[in-house]
Order: structure tokens, then C-alpha cells, then sequence
């Protein structure tokens, strides 16, 4: 056992000593950044330029009052019900709608739809505590047309 060690001892510093004498290798030359972009020395997201933001501000002011949260995907209108009172004791109203098919990419179901005005008053952590009392609850931010309203 010891002649294995003393072996394996010898055949290490062999090897250390094969890699030292091998050429070092040499770096790569690497242009600067400052060569290829001349004068624009900053990085600017797409998003962040001038033209950009006044864009995504006059979309969202338009999309503003288009669009609710849609809460639902239920396929009994009971459970609806339940979710809207579960709503307005938290202060958020809602009204329950139904969608078809055509509506929504997962089919028809019963929706509670909160206006834009409500759906700042829910949280993810709201949306986790709701989906714990709601099996089947899925949320939407959708345009507030096209769904039909129960009636």
C-alpha cells in the first residue's frame, strides 16, 4: 500500500511539472467598445428613449380605460357569486359576467370582471389567497367590451 502511495505521489509531480512546461496561453486582443461606437458611450434600452416613453405613456392612458381584471374561469355561476361578495367585503366591486368561447382562449365560464378602477385594490398576494379558497380561479387583464354581462 505504501508502494502505491509513493507511486501515485511520483506520478502527480510528474504531471505538475509536464503542465508548467507547456506554452502559456496567450490572450485573446479584445477591440474596446469605445472604437466600434465612437461618441454614444451609454447603452439605452429601446424602451427608454424619448420616443418610446411618450409612445407607452399615450398607450396607457388609452388603454386605461379599456381594460379590467377578470377574475373567474368558473364553471358553476354559484362560485362566481361567492368570489364577488369575497370581493366587495374587501372593498373591490365587481360584476359577474359569462364568456363564451369566442372570448377567451380557454372557453366559456363564469367571470367576476373588476373595473380598472378596482383591480389597483388586488394584489398578488390577494390573487395567492384567493386562488387557496378558489380551485379553478384564473385571472385576465382583458378590454372591458366583448364580454356578455349575466342577465
Amino acid at each position: 500500500m505504501r508502494w502505491l502511495f509513493l507511486l501515485l505521489l511520483v506520478l502527480n509531480v510528474f504531471y505538475y511539472i509536464w503542465h508548467q512546461q507547456e506554452a502559456p496561453l496567450r490572450a485573446k486582443d479584445v477591440t474596446p467598445l469605445s472604437l466600434y461606437r465612437g461618441s454614444q458611450q451609454d447603452i439605452h434600452l429601446l424602451s427608454e428613449t424619448a420616443d418610446a416613453l411618450v409612445r407607452r405613456d399615450s398607450a396607457k392612458s388609452a388603454d386605461v380605460s379599456k381594460t379590467c381584471l377578470y377574475l373567474g374561469g368558473f364553471a358553476r355561476p354559484e362560485l362566481a357569486r361567492q368570489l364577488e361578495q369575497r370581493l366587495a367585503a374587501l372593498g373591490v366591486v365587481g360584476r359577474p359576467v359569462v364568456s363564451s368561447a369566442q372570448n377567451l382562449p380557454e372557453g366559456g365560464g363564469f367571470w367576476v370582471q373588476v373595473p380598472q378602477e378596482g383591480a389597483g385594490k388586488v394584489s398578488e398576494t390577494l390573487l395567492q389567497n384567493l386562488s387557496k379558497e378558489f380551485n379553478e380561479l384564473k385571472h385576465k387583464i382583458m378590454p372591458c367590451e366583448g364580454v356578455a354581462p349575466v342577465g
